[in-house]
């Protein structure tokens, strides 16, 4: 059975990512059940909420926040959040015991059909969920924070999820304006963290050998591959690149690339010592007093790329 437009799905856990979970699935219609195991933290959640939604409303990114907010509805104890539901988004802590624990208790309590889905961004389902009976409609559907501005989810079964679960599970980020991406089998931080751990790896290198210092790094992704990667991916990228497409850009550019990464293989991309120049180097540009602010200032202007987006995605009939 697939979830309804009008029907329940349950959050646990209703820190950042969990709240951003529930603005994803309220906004979408569906009514949202939350549960946190700290009472304070579920007590402060649909106000959190609600601020974020009032941000969204002022660019056009939702209508009828009371609306939205009316679809939360905060539970005492997880088998009130979970009564009826058909899918459930764990969002607790990135430790593998804690969600080792919490699935024993999904799987114990919540419908026979809902699928048990974890926010984790590195742990793999088969960490936590061998010993379950229901071990087969578990998932990971790993989000970018904040969900409701960062589309992509991507699902990621054990060996023993069920194919229709994965297919249920995509099918419902579909339905509530998300990006699900398969991946088709485990591995340690899925694809983005992967892909941003390879970019991460040679900036890191960059920096340590004296070519670029923090700034002109970021500003090399912020005025220039990130411009592209707003609205195409790597393979469209170089698909678009050279006259004849892919195989053209390849063999175009490929012994240069394979240069590349011989000379990236051996390099230690972490060492402490330059972990600390580089964060004084951060600091300098902006001291740690005003992380907070500047998080708010690149939520602003998500929101903003997410409205010109929607506009670009009604042009050509495509979805973000």
């Amino acid at each position: 059975m697939d979830t309804q437009q009008d029907g329940a799905v349950a959050v646990v856990g209703t820190g950042l990512i969990g709240q951003g979970w529930a603005i994803v699935f309220a906004r979408a219609g569906l009514t949202v059940r939350l549960w946190d195991g700290d009472a304070q933290a579920l007590s402060r959640a649909v106000d959190l909420i609600a601020a974020q939604l009032q941000a969204l409303a002022a660019h056009g990114l939702v209508q009828d926040v009371p609306a939205i907010v009316a679809r939360l509805q905060p539970c005492p104890t997880l088998e009130a959040a979970l009564a009826g539901v058909d899918y459930v988004q764990e969002s607790l802590p990135e430790r593998v015991e804690i969600k080792r624990e919490i699935h024993a208790r999904l799987d114990a309590v919540a419908p026979p059909a809902a699928i048990l889905a974890s926010s984790t961004s590195s742990i793999p389902a088969s960490a936590f969920t061998e010993d379950l009976p229901g071990r087969g409609r578990c998932v990971i559907a790993h989000p970018v924070n904040p969900p409701y501005l960062v589309p992509v989810v991507e699902i990621c079964g054990a060996p023993w999820t069920e194919p229709e679960v994965l297919r249920r599970a995509a099918a419902l980020m579909e339905r509530v304006k998300q990006a699900p991406v398969i991946v088709r089998r485990e591995l340690e931080g899925f694809v983005l963290n992967r892909l941003q751990g390879a970019l991460l790896r040679e900036a890191f290198r960059l920096y340590a050998q004296g070519y670029v210092d923090a700034e002109g790094l970021d500003r090399t992704i912020r005025d220039g591959l990130g411009l592209r990667w707003s609205f195409m991916g790597p393979f469209e990228t170089i698909d678009l690149n050279a006259p004849e497409g892919l195989a053209d850009y390849c063999a175009r550019y490929g012994g240069m690339y394979e240069s590349i990464a011989r000379e990236q293989a051996d390099s230690d991309p972490w060492p402490p010592a330059l972990v600390a120049r580089l964060h004084a180097e951060r600091r300098a540009a902006l001291p740690a007093a005003e992380l907070a602010e500047r998080r708010i200032w690149r939520d602003e202007r998500l929101m903003r790329l997410a409205a010109l987006k929607q506009g670009f995605a009604a042009d050509d009939g495509k979805t973000s």
